[in-house]
């Protein structure tokens, strides 16, 4: 497959008043549009413990028999604490549904509504379910693309790299992730990321945590943490089998793995996203990655404002025309 060095981005370029960058995070999930009416199958996970919830949004295809869905499905891994209901997968749904291509948010364990049933929760390096999630789909789809954000953005990049010619998705978009798991902790622990967004992420998780069979001393150390970094010590790292904080950053994290990446990738970052830390550069990854830094966006937001108007609609544009580029490179190389 030809690497996707050639695809040209459109710039983002917000009015001056939006190109701050907690307007840019915060904004967006007030002006998506509604979410659309979803059908919801729910399936085990890849440990045959909890329960999943897979909301699809089908375009008007039928299915013949056992046959595959010829048209695209595009999955999406959503990030901490998100679901189908977040703004970006309201807004995503919308734009591949108007492309005419099936769309589905894939959730993590305890996420979308679901309790978690077992004894592990979601973290940021499971390709193995990942892989769970896109083997079922790929029974019922002939053709795959997937993108992540944020948490669900390194887990993509990862099972990218990790999978390479085996992945199941053609092409992927990585938006927003926080690749480099250490820096990212730490860039949340500044005073706006600890004040402003790390109560939103961290209190729904720590809820559904103290729910899960802890201790008396469990429960009582994770309503203490005020940081993830110190809920990911307590509670996410061993959870997982991870040594500590640091071990599960350290192997969690998609930047070491990216040159291995072998079918089209396209990861998208702000510059002033007040998530990340570290993100990829051109000697990170291989020839089948492209990479878009953008001066502004925010995490996840990239909003515009056009004819009076809010627009989120250059994330979905961007992904879209990836995906339709590389199924056209690889067409190409197949009948040369």
């Amino acid at each position: 497959m030809s690497n996707a060095k050639s695809f040209t981005p459109a710039p983002f370029k917000p009015p001056f008043w939006l190109a701050n960058p907690h307007l840019q995070t915060i904004l967006p999930r007030f002006v998506a549009a509604k979410a659309p009416e979803y059908r919801r199958e729910l399936l085990k996970d890849s440990l045959d413990e909890s329960e999943i919830a897979y909301d699809f949004y089908d375009t008007d295809e039928m299915r013949q028999g056992d046959d595959k869905y010829q048209k695209p499905l595009v999955v999406l891994f959503h990030g901490m604490e998100g679901s189908s209901n977040s703004h970006y997968a309201r807004t995503l749904a919308h734009a591949v549904h108007s492309n005419g291509w099936h769309f589905v948010v894939v959730h993590f364990r305890s996420c979308g509504g679901v309790p978690v049933k077992g004894r592990v929760f979601y973290q940021a390096g499971d390709t193995i379910e990942l892989e769970h999630a896109l083997q079922y789909l790929n029974e019922k789809y002939q053709t795959i693309y997937s993108i992540g954000v944020s948490l669900g953005g390194n887990a993509l990049a990862k099972y990218m790299s990790e999978y390479g010619d085996d992945a199941r998705c053609l092409a992927a978009v990585i938006a927003s992730a926080p690749v480099d798991l250490i820096s990212a902790s730490q860039a949340m622990e500044r005073f706006l990321g600890r004040r402003i967004y790390t109560p939103y992420l961290l209190n729904p998780i720590v809820k559904k945590a103290i729910q899960n069979n802890l201790t008396e001393d469990e429960i009582k150390a994770i309503k203490a943490t005020n940081r993830i970094s110190e809920f990911d010590d307590i509670f996410t790292a061993p959870r997982h089998g991870f040594r500590s904080k640091n071990d599960y950053y350290y192997q969690a994290s998609a930047l070491p793995h990216l040159i291995h990446i072998t079918r089209p990738t396209l990861i998208i970052s702000a510059k002033d996203d007040p998530f990340l830390g570290a993100t990829a550069t051109r000697g990170d990854v291989s020839e089948h990655v492209t990479l878009i830094d953008t001066e502004y966006g925010g995490h996840i937001g990239f909003l515009n404002y056009r004819n009076r108007k809010f627009d989120l609609n250059w994330l979905p544009n961007m992904a879209m025309r990836f995906f339709v580029e590389a199924t056209d490179d690889a067409l190409e190389v197949k009948s040369a």
